[in-house]
């Protein structure tokens, strides 16, 4: 089959020459480290880190959690008060702590080189020492690569109100 006017080795040299420029753009972007979009590998390891959290939390794996959570980790609840590590694995670890189900939405990462922001909702069924304190909260998650993985280092949580 022909078309008027089609040249063989006029399209062949045009061709020729797109797939020249296409991939010596794409080889020289990748080289010069334009093409990758910094930051993307980095704010999906942080949303993983996050559900592994609410996982952690239902199973209540503090092996887990303790990996998480660095050693100078700090949790402000909603009344503003202070609990560290220690405090919140052993809550979870002595059953003081029940969540049977959480459920993180509405993500938004920053990341700022070896320091990032978690924001988002997370919806819990969760038990305090007998309370139900189940609900939707608002949180903020401070990080920091350390060598090797990225740690929380504090947490901010205020209950949303009920519609």
């Amino acid at each position: 089959m022909t078309f008027p006017g089609f040249r063989p080795a006029v399209y062949l040299s045009a061709l020729t020459l797109a797939m020249v420029i296409v991939l010596g753009v794409g080889v020289s972007s990748t080289v010069f480290g334009q093409a990758k979009p910094k930051g993307l590998p980095v704010e999906q390891a942080l949303i993983k880190l996050e559900n592994d959290w609410n996982d952690a939390s239902m199973k209540r794996d503090v092996v887990m959690l303790g990996r998480i959570l660095a050693d100078d980790y700090i949790f402000t609840d909603p009344d503003g008060v202070m609990f560290t590590k220690a405090q919140n694995l052993e809550m979870l670890k002595s059953g003081d702590d029940v969540v049977t189900s959480a459920v993180a939405t509405d993500m938004k990462v920053r990341v700022y080189g070896n320091a990032a922001i978690v924001t988002g909702l997370n919806t819990v069924k969760e038990q305090l020492k007998g309370k139900d304190i189940s609900g939707t909260y608002a949180y903020t998650d401070t990080w920091v690569k350390r060598p090797g993985s990225w740690v929380c280092v504090a947490t901010h949580a205020s209950r949303l109100a009920q519609k």
